[in-house]
């Protein structure tokens, strides 16, 4: 006799994977403004979403979406494309992982990082816009900084790290191996990982056991 599988997600959580929002099926016949994909099919999850603008208000008409991704990151980028309507595109850029969990009424602490995908995505919907209007001025780029020379682990990869559990120094050279060379780079490492868990969990940094 099988067990029964206990469902850990709200059940906001569970009705938009259920019943997704905004998802796009063909986007043949879809002119957005703006376009952002993140992620690789090859690697694992890719997110692709759509952007309408009112360009005289620059404000979010519309929002579709698509992904190959895991129940979280199709619940978080269904409620993503619901909040972002009526934005603002400086307001939407600045959503963040925590914003969409927090309208999820929570995720697993182990699946917080499947709702980056879609805040990523949309930021790069919102640049694709202001590079296809010209307002290159208005481009904020997201580029990955080198923190561990020996080890080639980026910015990044630490806030990935965090957003899938670690919580100590000592957690995240388990994840990445940083700082197991010259350790140079611990001071630094350690005082991004107490911005991103203060960012999207409202903790502080734990000390190794």
């Amino acid at each position: 006799m099988s067990e029964q599988v206990e469902w850990v997600y709200t059940e906001k959580v569970k009705d938009h994977f259920m019943h997704p929002r905004n998802v796009l099926i063909d986007d043949t016949g879809y002119a957005e403004d703006g376009k952002g994909i993140v992620g690789n099919i090859k690697c694992g999850d890719q997110m692709i979403v759509y952007i309408k603008v009112d360009k005289e208000k620059g404000i979010i008409t519309d929002c579709k979406w698509k992904t190959y991704g895991c129940a979280s990151a199709i619940a978080s980028t269904s409620v993503l494309s619901e909040m972002v309507k009526g934005m603002k595109l400086d307001e939407a850029y600045h959503l963040s992982p925590k914003h969409i969990a927090k309208e999820l009424g929570g995720l697993p602490e182990h699946k917080i990082h499947c709702s980056v995908l879609g805040d990523k995505a949309l930021r790069a919907a919102i640049n694709d816009y202001y590079k296809r209007n010209g307002q290159l001025d208005k481009i904020q780029k997201e580029e990955a900084r080198l923190v561990c020379q020996c080890m080639n682990v980026t910015d990044e990869e630490i806030e990935r790290a965090v957003l899938e559990g670690a919580r100590t120094y000592c957690e995240l050279q388990e994840r990445t191996k940083l700082g197991t060379v010259c350790g140079q780079c611990r001071e630094e490492a350690e005082e991004l990982m107490k911005k991103y868990i203060k960012t999207h969990f409202g903790e502080d940094l734990k000390v190794c056991l």
